[in-house]
């Protein structure tokens, strides 16, 4: 199957689990990046204009993160909302420092993406919404995403596109290059990209999971990160049922 005849399906899975749960629209977290550009463009041809709502959360995010995403919503024509998180943040960082704790870098970092699902969540339940992922397939397998943060959603529509697969989505329903092409970055901290993070480069993560050949050293690290990231992937453990005499 071609790449835009499966953008057909991934549309028709979108529009059929929004009539099916018989919720009113959907929510989508719009930060800039070419992931939720593409699941916004996915869902306004979906459903429409008016069964999305687009909602960009700074939290001390760099300029350029909301004004890509402001370029895009005009791009697309989009409904949107700006709901700062920052105060939140602080807020509850400045608590932990009251019983003598530092937050680290990777605490601080998922706190801020928690923040903003709590704040996509609060607008959903306030109009009967669900919030839509934008979770890709290297994400996905790598654990590449925060354990009910951006993980926490109502359903994943391009979970198995690869990277390059999603910068080519984007040209197709026609965002513009420069915000497809945007390096990959979270915008949790100054300076960060997802490779630096993940400590592998999207090229090698995509031939990997499209079965080419990369270095082993490549190989070995996508590997490590599926493996200590199964946790996030699997359903929440519980015992042995209970079986009651």
């Amino acid at each position: 199957m071609k790449l835009k005849e499966y953008l057909k399906v991934i549309e028709k899975f979108v529009s059929d689990y929004l009539a099916d749960t018989h919720m009113s629209q959907y929510v989508l977290g719009l930060s800039g990046g070419v992931d939720s550009s593409l699941v916004a463009a996915i869902t306004k041809s979906a459903v429409g204009k008016d069964k999305l709502t687009c909602i960009m959360i700074p939290i001390d995010s760099h300029p350029d993160d909301l004004s890509d995403a402001l370029d895009l919503v005009k791009q697309l024509d989009l409904n949107y909302l700006i709901i700062d998180g920052s105060n939140s943040f602080h807020a509850t960082v400045e608590e932990f420092k009251k019983q003598g704790i530092e937050l680290d870098r990777g605490s601080l970092s998922n706190l801020k993406v928690r923040i903003r699902m709590t704040i996509l969540y609060a607008y959903a339940q306030k109009v009967s919404g669900l919030v839509i992922g934008t979770d890709n397939k290297d994400e996905r397998y790598t654990g590449y995403f925060t354990k009910y943060g951006d993980g926490g959603v109502d359903l994943l529509p391009i979970v198995h596109l690869v990277k390059r697969e999603v910068v080519e989505a984007c040209k197709i329903y026609g965002v513009s290059d420069r915000l497809a092409e945007r390096t990959p970055s979270a915008g949790l901290f100054e300076g960060q990209t997802d490779e630096s993070e993940m400590g592998v480069k999207y090229e090698d993560l995509d031939n990997y999971l499209l079965g080419g050949e990369i270095d082993e050293k490549s190989k070995a690290k996508i590997e490590h990160l599926h493996r200590i990231s199964e946790h996030k992937r699997v359903e929440i453990p519980t015992p042995k049922e209970f079986i009651r005499d």
